[in-house]
């Protein structure tokens, strides 16, 4: 029912792993975390099958025939939407930021995080990216009030609230009229 390769998934724990080998009916499996582990047939199911090649089916000559025809080429360059302009996304979540915030203060967590706003806009205005997300979380709203605050002193820089759909309610999306940045 199995073969070495398959990608298999514990129906009773939250275990996924390759198929190691397959001895009468046990099945042992590497699972994701690197451990080998031996499972009863009935106790997995199959999630993708192996992905080994049987040359003994492959039709070489067909194949070979594909290979040698040339495809042919397309120049016709695609026009980017205003859509697919560069979006620069920054996480103010202070877990983000700094590695370990224990022994932070509010006013220290605060600090970072706008600080890391504003060089994240100073950069955004320097490589001319029209478009950022500064995603802030909901919360008491502390941090929002610090980033409209920041976002005031920029002239040029209009900002309203990200896409709910994407972000959420934790996300301010700010637009950069480059024109006006020389």
């Amino acid at each position: 029912m199995f073969a070495k390769g398959d990608k298999v998934s514990v129906l009773d724990d939250n275990i996924n792993g390759i198929v190691l080998k397959v001895s009468n009916n046990q099945v042992t499996v590497e699972t994701e975390d690197g451990f080998e582990l031996v499972f009863s047939e009935k106790e997995l199911i199959l999630i993708e099958p192996s992905t080994e090649l049987d040359f003994s089916k492959a039709n070489f000559s067909a194949i070979k025939k594909e290979k040698e025809t040339p495809k042919p080429r397309s120049f016709v360059k695609e026009k980017k939407s205003r859509k697919d302009e560069m979006v620069l996304e920054v996480d103010l979540h202070i877990e983000k930021l700094v590695s370990n915030a224990k022994g932070m203060n509010n006013y220290d967590i605060l600090n970072i995080q706008t600080e890391t706003a504003k060089r994240q806009i100073d950069f955004a205005i320097r490589n001319r990216i029209q478009k950022v997300v500064l995603i802030h979380g909901v919360g008491e709203g502390v941090l929002k009030a610090e980033l409209d605050f920041l976002l005031n002193r920029y002239d040029n820089i209009s900002f309203q609230e990200a896409s709910f759909q994407k972000y959420g309610f934790g996300a301010t999306e700010v637009y950069i009229n480059q024109k006006n940045f020389l």
